[in-house]
């Protein structure tokens, strides 16, 4: 009676088998080839997602231009809805740029170049100070305790209390402006600098320790390599920092300078020169931004990447 059983059951495992067969002689399908463009399809308002190519351009230029649009809608003809006394055309503006860039007065150019002269000597003499003296402080918890009770409470003062100090101290010249500018970078850059130290993984620390480097050799080659990228991308912020604290040391006791144009302008009710010298602060500081950016993909590729 078992042998009509087995002679009914193997004709079941037959087509079942030829499937398989015919599977594993099929030509496996060329790889690196693609018959259609593959097309991400997660939404562009994903969290934390980087826009695609084609989408950043226009979302970079919608908002923009609709202002531009609202600022010529409110200024233009002969009875604007706001005078321009309050809110120059925007063609107004554009004169007053051309003019100095295209006639030999050039007086924003000259002013920009002194700001930024003043900039630039300010944040080299702050970076001196706040690098060295923020490392020691993120890498040595006895430097930091004796170092912090006296910079923890400047970052909540206002800047524009040390503008008296500053002139006491330094007089009404080139020197108090750099000094003013001195302390509003250095206050803040130094606690980012002692920050980024301390975001360094500890098994870095530990793992060098092991073999054996002291603690010289670990601030040197682990701590501060590790630290630099998030340290330089602070000085774009520091950059903006910058120039609002120019602005404002230029408003008292300076005959140069974009602060000093920009106040001028406003108390001659030249609302259209005061814009232009708004917009010169504008370009040069994206122009830095963009520059500070590009040297920090040169210096720290691996980080710069996905950065925008």
């Amino acid at each position: 009676m078992a042998e009509p059983t087995t002679e009914k059951s193997a004709p079941q495992t037959q087509p079942a088998a030829k499937p398989l067969a015919q599977a594993a002689s099929a030509p496996a399908p060329a790889v690196g080839v693609s018959r259609t463009p593959l097309r991400s399809r997660e939404p562009i308002w994903t969290l934390r997602k980087p826009l695609p190519a084609n989408y950043q351009f226009w979302f970079g230029l919608m908002l923009p231009l609709l202002v531009l649009g609202l600022w010529i809608g409110l200024t233009a003809g002969s009875k604007p809805v706001i005078g321009a006394l309050f809110l120059p055309a925007p063609l107004e503006v554009l004169r007053v740029l051309v003019r100095d860039l295209f006639t030999g007065e050039r007086v924003l150019l000259d002013a920009a170049m002194v700001s930024t002269v003043r900039i630039v000597a300010a944040f080299v003499f702050a970076a001196a100070v706040a690098l060295p003296l923020g490392i020691l402080m993120g890498a040595l918890e006895p430097v930091n305790r004796l170092v912090d009770p006296i910079m923890a409470p400047l970052r909540y003062m206002p800047i524009s209390a040390f503008i008296p100090m500053t002139i006491l101290w330094f007089g009404i010249g080139e020197r108090q402006k750099i000094a003013f500018l001195f302390l509003g970078v250095f206050v803040y850059l130094l606690p980012v600098v002692v920050s980024a130290i301390r975001a360094v993984p500890e098994e870095l620390v530990q793992t060098a320790l092991t073999l054996g480097a002291s603690r010289l050799q670990v601030i040197r080659s682990v701590l501060v390599p590790a630290a630099m990228p998030d340290i330089f991308d602070s000085f774009r912020v520091m950059n903006a920092i910058s120039w609002t604290y120019v602005i404002l040391a230029e408003f008292v006791n300076t005959t140069r300078g974009l602060g000093y144009l920009i106040k001028l302008s406003g108390d001659r009710l030249k609302t259209a020169e005061m814009f232009a010298g708004v917009f010169i602060i504008g370009v040069i500081g994206l122009g830095t931004d963009a520059l500070l950016r590009g040297f920090g993909r040169l210096l720290f590729p691996w980080r710069e990447g996905g950065n925008g």
